[in-house]
This record gives C-alpha cells, structure tokens and sequence, in this order.
C-alpha cells in the first residue's frame, strides 16, 4: 500500500536583490530572531519543511567566511521535532555580493558552499540547491528586476545554465558527504494559450517552462526543441556537457499559482496597458489565463498530469499559496490536496502537497521590487507575534472535510463566473471538464448579518456574495435586537455558525435628542444578542466606533486606550464594548471610523462628490481628524478575522489620519474634482448637535493592516462615473 500524501511546508524565504539592496523575507517576517517558529510549524502536522540554508545569509560578505550559527539552531530544533527538513542554497537570489546570475564563477562557488553545508549537516537527506532556476532567470536576466538586470534572452540562458551547473556541481558535492542525498527539484509550472497570430509564441513559452528539468535530466540533445537556438547563442558545448552528465531529480516539486496559466492576445484594444507586453518583434497582452478563457484551464490538475507524463518522476506540490481573502487562500489548499489525491488514485506519484508561504509574504504583488503589501499564510504576522489564521486549522483537517470551517463549501473564485475579467476567449476542452464547483447539496450553517437596511449590512452581504459565503441578511423584523424572542427565534431557525450584528443606530446628531432609544439599540439590544449568541455557542462579530474617545490624545488610539465618549451615540458604543467584552463566548468587537463607500449615497465622500460634479461648493471641518475607512476593505478585514476566530477588541480602519477637509481634498484631486470648491467650515457652520472628538484617528497593537488610503480613495474614484486618473487603455490593435 503507498504511503499517504504528506503535508509539507515552508516560510517564505526568498533573499533576493535589486540593485544595490538584498531583501530577506525571513527578515521581513520576523523568523529570523523568533526561535518558536518550528514548534508552530511543527503543530500543524508538518511531515517537511522546505528551510533555507542560504548562501546570501551564510556567507554574505566572503566565500571563506561563514556563519552558521543561526541555521545550526534552526535545524537541530527541525530534527528534534522530527521534520525533515529540505535545505534550500538560493532562492530567487544571485548569490552573495560577490557573485551573480552571469558570473562564470556562480556554479563553483555555490558548489563548494553546498560541500560545506552537506559536512556541516551531513543527515539531511533531501535538498534544493536553487529554487525554480528558469523563473528566477526571466525575473534576473530576462525581464530585468532582479540583479544582475539583465533584459536580453542570451543572458537570460546564460543565467540558467549556471543554475543548472550549480545544481548539478552542488548535488556532486553534497553526495561526496551523503550518497544518498536526494535532489528535490523545484519550478513554476503553467501553461499558455494564445490567439493565432501568436501561437508561435506560446508555443515556445510551452517548451521553454520544461528546461529546467529538461536540462536536469539530460534531455537537452540536438533532437530537443530549443538544442538550436541555445547553439546559436554559443551554448552547444554547455548543453553537451550537461547531457553528458545529468542530475535527475529524485522528486520533480511542482509550483503552480493562479497567475501560473497564461494567455497571449494580439488584440491590444481588449486589454489594461499594464498587460500590454510583447517580445523583440511584436506587443501582445499577456494576462492571466484564468481571467480570460472559457473553460478556464486546467490549472494545477493539467500541470501535475503533464510533468508525470513526460519525466515518471515522483512529483510533490512544493508551494501551494494564494494570496487573497482567508476563504479562498483555504479553498486553495483543500482543492490542492483534495487533486494531489484524486491524481494519486490514477496512477499519479504524488508524495507529498506543500503549505507555502506559511508566514506570509510581503512584496510579491510588486515581484519583491518594492515594499508592497503582506499577504498572510497560515500565520499573520503583522502584530510582532504570529497569529494562527484559519489555514492553520485547516491544514489539520484537510482529510476530514466534515470538520472543515463552513466557508470551505463555497467555490473558489475560479471556479465562478467572476474569475473572467476580459471578454472570454473559447478554448478547446474535454466534453467532461474535471475540478468544477463543488457538490453544495449538502445543508451548511450559513452566516447570519443583522442589519439589511444599513450600509454596513448590505456592504458584508455584497462581500459575502463576492467571496461565496453562504450567509442571510436579516432586517428589524425578521431580527429586532430589542426583542430577545425575535433573537431567539432567528437564532434557533437559522443555526448559522457566527453571527453579524452590523445593526443600530448610526445617526449621531439625532441621538443627542433620543438617547433612550440609541441606547436601547446600541448598548442593551447588542448586549443581547452577544448572550443569546454566547448561550448557543455562537461566535459573533460587533462594531464600534471612534467617537467612544474624547479626542485628548494627539496619536492614534489604539485599543488599549480607556474610552471617554463626549456624545450619546458614544456612549452607547463604549457601553455595549464593555459589556460584550464581559460576556463569555468568543465575541469579536471592531473599532472602525468614518466609512465611505461608492454604494452608499448619504456617506461624506459620495455627497460631497455629487455636489461638486454638480458646480456646487461643498464645506468640511478642517479640524477634525478621522481615519476614512473604506467599506469594501473592512469587509474584507472583518469577516477574514471572523473567520481566522478572532476575538476581543480590535481597531480595523483607515491607515491615515486627517481632517475631513483634507479627506475631500484628496478624494477630488483622485478623482479630478475641482478643490476650489472645497470649503474649511466648523462644527457650528455644519450644525453638528453632538460633540465630536477633535482627534479621533485609530491605529491598532494588534497588527492589522488594511489596504492604504491611497489605495482605497483610488478604487472608489475609479468606481464613479466620473473624470480618474486611471491607468490608460491600450486603443490600438497589433
């Protein structure tokens, strides 16, 4: 009988250069300097850990000089937990300073290096002397942003080949130590499609995407494909010295994303201009195929079948991570597992299924050349401390789908109509297509969202149906939070699994004159429905607001800070945390402020907006600081940390603080609005009854971070119909 699939794992640990800067992910993520890491790892049944042994690290400044302290730590903690480790020498990088992709040194020296790691530790087994050689030299020395920058297709196969002959000189020299040792071979595997004109061009990428195995295996012979047009660059001898003397891969690691599948098209005018790329004789768009093809392809399935058939060679998933919301990173995963699987029982030798990226990453969506944003993995990071998020549950349950969070029922995005951002492009396809959504006959406890007539509830809804959460939205009647028989009932018809109560009274100037009932909404009826919800065992999700503080304080609140709300509808809020806070049950309170929303009329930005499209001028307090919270992205936020079961208090809005004055500013200027319409006024001119703090921005102790200001104002100018600086459209056919 096979062995079962084994779960695996790995940190993003990517060290890798531009220009003059390294940048280390474990650095980024904390690893580095946190020594409880592995037992994390370890707890979620981890059988290997993809673990960098790094040659950037090790030995950054001099060959001869080495420090192995740290690494010796981390890898006799992996043996005492009993995981393999699968010890990485290079990933994404050039090498140390002294060294690059094009260097006719590289090889030798990353070989004397890995002789020196496999004495050192001469009990691994299992290593990956360069992670995924050809894409790193596209990104080096192809397309040009990683070091050595190189944009020109002879360097591109230069920098190949002396990963190539790194790995194949470092596996001779590990094997001196270990004979045994075997090579896990890892790369990005997709597929292209293309319209006519380019099917040439697909046709190479196709071939192209096999060469690091290719070459590995010996296969690159004067009757391989590109034999020829590596001879034309003076590479013939390399080519026959490498078919010579291959490496084969013991275990071929296959790493497939969603962006992996990719799908050419002259047609220019269909596409963004960001996607508009080409080679040295022609511009195509180049976009992701699973946005444009009908039926989308065959995605990891069709990848894993491929590598089988042409190398018989034990495959594994080496990173599996989809950076998104937290119910489509674990769709991701179970779907992996669940193919990986399903391959196996066909025949497929498929040993093992990777969780990678398990600390997050941060940068990715700028191809590590900028700062960019964090996706978290199976932990999240950003408070300092990792967070178990949902993932981590999952990776526990992967083989009982019974005990899986109930979002795993819902279809990942590609595999629903919103995965097509272009006009479809019909492609060839089996009769009976295999990986469509999954089987939904079955009941499952949906999600239950108080609060249909407002903005926040209908904005959680709209979320809900975007991501597949099965959910029902309630208004007062069929749910008055005031009335704990309608709470019981609700609750006991629907059985959701947590409950969202996104309903109350929100008109702050009003309450001043109607406190009882504010209250009787806001503190006691919340209160309510969080011991009703508690009693059943039901996670809940509740709001809060800024205005709970006096404004005293001259830095972001964060969610520590003793309350002292100077308005009734402040009040109600400060109570009902207290309150919540004091019931048992697994009750979750975001703190958020000052929320816009294209979707939603009566919020400040789209009324002062409607104004000045109109040649109206428009008045805002230039005294009073807020952080503009935009909905699309506290939904998101929110229900992910419902979802990962987070609870207590936590601060989610806007990352800026600044006056509504200034808010506005920055909403015409995105938008192309005039500013001279925009006018400073105070709380007397805007007829505020209710006391507002003056300073009220939020900031957060527990590392959560939304999407920037910057980021939020631009998706909800692009939404209006108005005048954007969006990037420009292509107008023009190839």
């Amino acid at each position: 009988m096979a062995a079962p699939i084994e779960l695996w794992g790995g940190h993003e640990c990517t060290v890798n250069r531009v220009g003059e800067r390294f940048s280390d992910q474990s650095l980024i993520s904390g690893h580095d300097t946190r020594h409880d890491d592995l037992d994390r790892f370890a707890a979620l049944g981890v059988t290997a850990l993809r673990y960098p042994v790094l040659w950037e690290r090790i030995a950054p400044a001099d060959p001869s000089t080495r420090d192995w302290e740290r690494t010796d730590a981390r890898l006799e903690r992996l043996r005492s937990l009993q995981i393999r480790p699968i010890a990485g020498l290079v990933h994404h990088g050039s090498g140390p300073r002294y060294t690059n992709l094009l260097d006719e040194d590289f090889a030798r020296g990353l070989s004397v290096f890995a002789g020196a790691a496999a004495a050192r530790y001469e009990w691994i087994e299992d290593w990956t002397p360069i992670n995924e050689p050809l894409t790193t030299a596209r990104f080096s020395a192809l397309y040009g942003h990683w070091y050595p920058h190189a944009s020109d297709e002879r360097s591109f196969w230069l920098a190949l080949l002396n990963q190539i002959d790194g790995i194949r000189l470092s596996m001779r020299e590990i094997r001196i130590v270990n004979p045994s040792a075997r090579l896990i071979q890892t790369e990005d595997l997709g597929r292209s499609w293309s319209t006519a004109p380019l099917r040439h061009q697909a046709g190479f990428d196709n071939v192209r995407r096999w060469m690091t195995w290719d070459l590995l295996c010996g296969r690159v012979v004067p009757e391989h494909d590109l034999w020829n047009r590596l001879a034309n660059f003076g590479f013939a001898a390399r080519l026959a010295a490498i078919a010579d003397d291959p490496c084969s891969p013991d275990v071929i690691g296959v790493n497939h994303y969603l962006t992996s599948d990719r799908f050419l098209d002259h047609r220019l005018r269909r596409y963004p201009a960001h996607a508009i790329g080409g080679n040295d004789e022609e511009r195509y768009a180049d976009v992701e195929a699973i946005r444009v093809l009908s039926p989308a392809p065959a995605g990891l399935r069709g990848a894993l079948r491929e590598a089988w058939l042409r190398y018989r060679i034990p495959l594994a998933v080496t990173e599996v991570h989809n950076g998104s919301t937290r119910d489509e990173q674990m769709r991701w995963m179970g779907e992996a597992w669940q193919i990986a699987g399903e391959l196996r029982q066909t025949g497929v030798d498929i040993r093992a299924v990777t969780n990678w990226a398990l600390l997050g990453s941060q940068g990715w969506n700028t191809l590590l050349t900028g700062t960019g944003r964090y996706e978290a993995g199976a932990f999240d990071t950003r408070s300092g401390a990792p967070k178990p998020t949902a993932v981590a549950d999952l990776l526990g349950a992967l083989d009982h789908p019974e005990v899986q969070h109930p979002v795993m029922r819902g279809a990942g995005w590609w595999r629903r109509p919103i995965r097509l951002l272009y006009p479809p492009v019909p492609r060839a396809a089996p009769v009976i297509e295999t990986g469509s959504a999954k089987d939904r006959q079955a009941p499952v406890p949906p999600l239950l969202i108080c609060g249909a007539s407002g903005t926040l509830g209908r904005a959680l809804a709209k979320a809900c149906v975007h991501r597949d959460i099965g959910h029902v939205l309630l208004d007062r009647h069929a749910l008055d939070v005031t009335e704990p028989a309608s709470i019981s009932a609700a609750l006991d018809t629907h059985r959701p699994w947590a409950v969202i109560n996104a309903a109350g009274w929100v008109r702050v100037d009003e309450a001043e004159e109607a406190a009882e009932a504010c209250i009787r909404v806001n503190t006691d009826g919340a209160t309510a429905l969080a011991r009703q919800c508690a009693e059943r065992g039901i996670p809940t999700l509740n709001f809060s607001s800024d205005l709970v503080f006096d404004g005293a304080k001259r830095s972001p609140y964060l969610e520590a800070d003793v309350t002292a709300p100077l308005s009734v509808y402040g009040t109600s809020k400060a109570h009902a945390d207290a309150a919540i806070a004091a019931i048992e049950g697994a009750h979750l309170v975001i703190r958020t402020a000052a929320f816009f929303s294209p979707d939603d009329p009566h919020n400040f930005a789209m009324q002062f907006v409607a104004r000045l499209l109109s040649g109206e001028r428009f008045a805002a307090s230039a005294t009073h600081i807020v952080s503009p919270t935009y909905v699309p992205h506290l939904c998101d936020a929110a229900l992910d940390l419902l979802i990962d079961g987070a609870t207590g208090l936590w601060h989610v809005a806007g990352d800026t603080g600044l006056s509504w004055h200034d808010f506005a500013r920055r909403i015409a200027d995105r938008c192309g609005l005039q500013q001279a319409l925009i006018d400073e006024s105070s709380p007397h001119e805007l007829s505020w009854k209710a006391e507002r703090p003056a300073y009220a921005a939020l900031g957060t102790s527990r590392g959560l971070a939304m999407p920037s200001l910057d980021a939020a104002i631009g998706q909800f100018c692009d939404s209006l119909p108005v005048p954007s600086r969006a990037a420009p459209v292509a107008m023009t056919d190839a």
